[in-house]
C-alpha cells in the first residue's frame, strides 16, 4: 500500500485550511461561510490523522472523531440560526445579520 509523506499531508491540510479561511473572509452568504468552516475543520482533522500516522498512535484518529462530533453540532446550530435569520430578514446575507438589534 502506498503512503504519502508527512510533509505532503501537512501541506495539503494547510492548503485546505487556507482555502477555507479565505472563503470565510470573502463570502457574504452564510451557507457558504458554514461550508468554509467545515473545510477548515476537515483540514485540521487531516493534520491530526497525518500526525497520528507519523508516530503510529491512534490519537490522531480519536481527535478526528471529536472534530467530526463538533462539526455535526456546529452544523445543527448553524442551520437553525440560518433558518431563523432567513425567516426574519428574508435574506442569507451576512451583513444583514449585522443590522439586527436585540
Amino acid at each position: 500500500m502506498n503512503t504519502i509523506s508527512v510533509e505532503a499531508g501537512l501541506i495539503l491540510a494547510g492548503i485546505l485550511f487556507m482555502l477555507g479561511l479565505i472563503s470565510v473572509m470573502i463570502r457574504r452568504n452564510i451557507i457558504f461561510m458554514l461550508i468554509s468552516v467545515e473545510i477548515m475543520l476537515n483540514a485540521a482533522g487531516l493534520a491530526f490523522i497525518v500526525a497520528g500516522a507519523r508516530w503510529a498512535q491512534p490519537d490522531g484518529q480519536v481527535m478526528f472523531i471529536f472534530i467530526l462530533t463538533m462539526a455535526a453540532a456546529e452544523v445543527s446550530v448553524g442551520l437553525a440560526l440560518i433558518l431563523q435569520l432567513y425567516h426574519q430578514l428574508k435574506t442569507l446575507d451576512g451583513d444583514a445579520a449585522n443590522k439586527m438589534k436585540g
